[in-house]
């Protein structure tokens, strides 16, 4: 079902963005693709941010500025969703920025199909050390290694999909899908990683999805310093979404061993990066993560090979049960290839640093077991 112009409501929730928020708006007012509502959200922000919103939107009159009280990041999306007239939603944050072709082409790619599209899903730019003398723009992490048998496909037959950064913004989403299924933000104070639960509930509820292996959309990663003070300011924060997208997992019935794998290995990964910092031992993180692991089939952890043998003993021990033999051949093939992939996809000097970093840190990333 072709559309020969579409309108796409560009939602950018802000608050207190003004260091990169021109170079966001340039990015999404210089797009080749014209027929954009451009909805600025701010956020209850207390620097400059609405004064840049308003000054651009004096220059180009498809922004439109809302100005409200602070709420955080999902409840702003939410009153950008119900502003919007467009046929597709996309979702932009303040301090990324995003090529020019972004839209052009995932619109171009999606009319190659007959049948409605719901989700138009490409890869993305990784900005590695961002506003540091070592900035580098990187691949994503699955860049590469989406591969459904058929387009458009359901996300069973690309659930590498869900292992990794929610990246909602690599993404345009038809708005009547998310209104007739009902799919909005879960509204959580501050930024609250209220992307996580809003990938499963989109990618779950669609067989129309299709995927671009092309890049435009680039995220400004946070920098070591920030995730590491972010880990002991907000601990547990990660399994908390972690649980909200395993109760739109269970409300929708998605039992595809594929999808649960996926959804296992982003929980370990959270984990992981909340004991780099705060030890296991702590009552509450150990607490958390027992109560994770409760929400996660046995069967399923035990037999992955993509689950290092340190992470299975940690989930043997907090789940009261017995280990069985792992097959440690199969986890270290994994790895060989990972660092293949990485290097192919990433470089000599970021493998390096990544594969230094993952071994410095493995014993505590998996409670030293």
């Amino acid at each position: 079902m072709a559309l020969d112009n579409p309108l796409i409501s560009v939602i950018i929730p802000i608050y207190n963005a003004e260091q990169y928020l021109g170079q966001c708006l340039d990015s999404v007012k210089g797009q080749t693709y014209r027929n954009l509502e451009i909805i600025c959200l701010n956020d209850g922000s207390t620097d400059n941010s609405l004064e840049i919103m308003r000054k651009h939107a004096a220059q180009d009159e498809r922004i439109r500025v809302i100005d409200k009280r602070n709420q955080g990041y999902g409840a702003s999306c939410n009153r950008g969703l119900d502003e919007a007239h467009g046929t597709y939603i996309s979702i932009v944050e303040p301090d990324d920025w995003l090529e020019p072709r972004m839209y052009e082409d995932m619109l171009a790619f999606a009319n190659q199909f007959e049948e409605p599209i719901d989700i138009i899903k490409t890869a993305y730019w990784r900005i590695w050390l961002p506003d540091t003398p070592k900035q580098r723009k990187l691949n994503c992490s699955y860049k590469d290694r989406i591969h459904p048998p058929a387009q458009p496909f359901a996300i069973k037959d690309a659930a590498h999909l869900l292992c990794h950064h929610p990246s909602i913004w690599s993404a345009i989403y038809r708005r009547g899908f998310l209104e007739q299924r009902g799919i909005r933000f879960k509204e959580i104070p501050g930024a609250g990683w209220a992307d996580n639960p809003f990938l499963v509930e989109t990618l779950c509820q669609t067989d129309r999805i299709v995927y671009l292996d092309n890049a435009y959309y680039c995220y400004r990663e946070e920098t070591p310093e920030k995730s590491k003070a972010f880990a002991q300011r907000s601990t547990l924060l990660p399994l908390e979404r972690w649980n909200d997208m395993m109760d739109v997992l269970e409300r929708l019935q998605v039992t595809d061993p594929a999808i649960l794998r996926a959804h296992n290995s982003r929980g370990f990964t959270y984990l992981s990066g909340i004991i780099e910092e705060v030890d296991l031992s702590h009552d509450d993180v150990r607490e958390a993560a027992a109560h994770m692991f409760e929400r996660m089939d046995a069967d399923l952890v035990f037999s992955d090979p993509e689950i290092s043998p340190g992470c299975k003993r940690m989930f043997a021990e907090l789940r009261g049960l017995l280990c069985p033999r792992i097959d440690k051949m199969a986890y270290l093939r994994g790895l060989v290839s990972q660092g293949v992939y990485n290097l192919k996809n990433t470089g000599v000097s970021n493998t390096f640093f990544a594969t230094s970093n993952y071994l410095k840190k493995r014993k505590k990333r998996t409670g030293g077991r």
